[in-house]
């Protein structure tokens, strides 16, 4: 509302109340605390709108929980909203399993504009695995600044680790070991550890893969190593694709087939007896909810230790080395920061968290293809990171579940209301492998090109990404302007 001291609708406002009879009602009003001021306002607006759309429709539980939440965090003071805020969500993300699988799911959970129904639970789990490998990808580009277009090759590295430590894939050598009771018959051959062993294994296999590609790469800037880590990222997916025919002696990969089956995962027997977690989540799963469930709290603990280590590391003196290279890599090498070492860190550190989210990906899958690793899916990431905002670490989750959301479920949900509500066409009718087919919209089938559109949105009108980083976001809001000669001369001469 505009804050005239006279007129305008605050004004305006204030003279009907002090009309029907409240005197001096904007003076007692102004002599309140900030707190109320900020307070009061939007409870009494919800209310009114609450009790003036009441006759029309009842409010959804879910919708008024939503509400609440919001308007607590708006009242909080700032300095606690910083904290309150990723608390709250990432509240939500645990709880969601509890409302989205109720028998009467719509008492719950509205139905969202346009997109109709919340994401299922299968989505969710792919969501918080992308949001993973953004913010692990995030250390390399949005602190260390080092474009990578190959990261596929970890992601991919962590899945076939997992693949060979947790399948029947070793029994090609003889192999029989079984370590972490986690339920695989008797009988069955190759290597089988629990998944919690297999993740810190994969984890430092593509370490050492990202200490590997990064050397070469360590005196590359700009273009030159964007094409050089593209070109790893290509190796590693056809090693993936023709592993099975190498002159190795032994089977890699497994070529187009892939690994399959891949142990699902499961705490093991000493923890399952101890503590009353299930030793493998598809049989004993006792008191949880299912499968799906419990892979997606798995998740989203992977989830926050990531983003955790991250923080951390930004916070460190290795993170400020980091963002010290990305600003200016001269000035950083004047400050005697080892440019060679530092970089290196970044690469080991992105393809370690990276490795975690592909092996805990096989395991859930309980296969690996390799036609999951493509260079698409390097550039799917990377937009991730560039949409939330590079170098920070909640809007890069923020761009990673979106996107991943709009892949896996959004469009196909947008193209059913368009052609339900707005082309009142029949698109089961239609032939599914056309963009529009008798009236009928498909969106999946151009997503890369709705993708490039959304981030040349983004570059426009907010370059610094969905939630910037504090520093960029300065950089573009106060950065250095170009100026026109004849100005820069009259400043001098003035």
């Amino acid at each position: 509302m505009a804050r005239g001291r006279g007129g305008g609708a605050y004004g305006g406002f204030w003279r009907l109340v002090e009309a029907i009879g409240v005197k001096d009602a904007r003076a007692r009003w102004e002599r309140q605390s900030p707190f109320l001021q900020r307070a009061v306002p939007p409870l009494v607006i919800a209310v009114l709108v609450i009790l003036v759309t009441l006759p029309v429709r009842t409010p959804d539980p879910a919708a008024m929980i939503l509400l609440a939440i919001a308007y607590v965090l708006y009242v909080l003071p700032r300095r606690w909203r910083r904290y309150a805020l990723p608390a709250t969500v990432m509240a939500l993300a645990v709880a969601y399993p509890f409302f989205i699988q109720q028998a009467d799911y719509g008492r719950f959970l509205f139905k969202l504009p346009i997109f109709n129904t919340f994401p299922a639970m299968t989505t969710m789990v792919v969501m918080v695995v992308f949001a993973m490998m953004a913010v692990a990808l995030n250390i390399v580009v949005g602190y260390a600044g080092l474009l990578d277009l190959g990261y596929v090759a970890f992601y991919a590295l962590g899945a076939y680790t997992a693949a060979w430590l947790a399948s029947p894939h070793a029994s090609q050598f003889g192999a029989n070991i079984d370590i972490g009771g986690i339920g695989i018959p008797p009988g069955v051959g190759g290597i089988h550890i629990s998944i919690w062993i297999v993740l810190l294994a994969a984890a430092l296999v593509t370490a050492v893969g990202g200490v590997m590609i990064g050397l070469p790469t360590l005196r590359l800037r700009g273009d030159y190593l964007a094409i050089v880590t593209l070109g790893f990222g290509e190796i590693v997916s056809e090693i993936a694709r023709d592993g099975d025919k190498q002159t190795l002696g032994f089977n890699l990969t497994n070529g187009p087939p892939g690994i399959n089956p891949v142990d699902p995962p499961g705490f093991g027997a000493w923890i399952a007896h101890h503590l009353g977690l299930p030793a493998n989540y598809l049989t004993e799963a006792g008191v949880y909810v299912n499968f799906t469930t419990v892979i997606y709290w798995s998740a989203i603990a992977l989830l926050l230790i990531t983003i955790f280590c991250s923080i951390r590391l930004r916070d460190s003196r290795l993170g400020r080395a980091w963002i010290a290279i990305r600003e200016d890599e001269v000035a950083a090498a004047a400050m005697g920061i080892p440019l060679m070492r530092t970089k290196t860190w970044a690469y080991a550190s992105g393809a370690f968290f990276g490795g975690v989210a592909g092996a805990f990906f096989a395991s859930y899958k309980q296969a690996v293809f390799p036609d999951d690793f493509y260079f698409g899916i390097s550039v799917f990431v990377l937009t991730m990171v560039i949409l939330g905002g590079m170098g920070n670490v909640w809007g890069v989750v923020s761009g990673a579940v979106l996107l991943s959301y709009l892949n896996y479920e959004g469009l196909n949900n947008v193209s059913a209301w368009l052609n339900n509500n707005v082309l009142s066409c029949n698109a089961a009718s239609q032939d599914p492998a056309k963009v529009i087919s008798g009236g009928c919209v498909n969106a999946p089938l151009v997503s890369t090109g709705i993708y490039g559109a959304i981030i040349v949105l983004v570059m426009l009108f907010r370059p610094g990404g969905l939630i910037p980083e504090r520093r960029r976001q300065y950089e573009f809001e106060t950065g250095v302007h170009d100026e026109p000669l004849m100005d820069v001369r009259q400043a001098a001469v003035e």
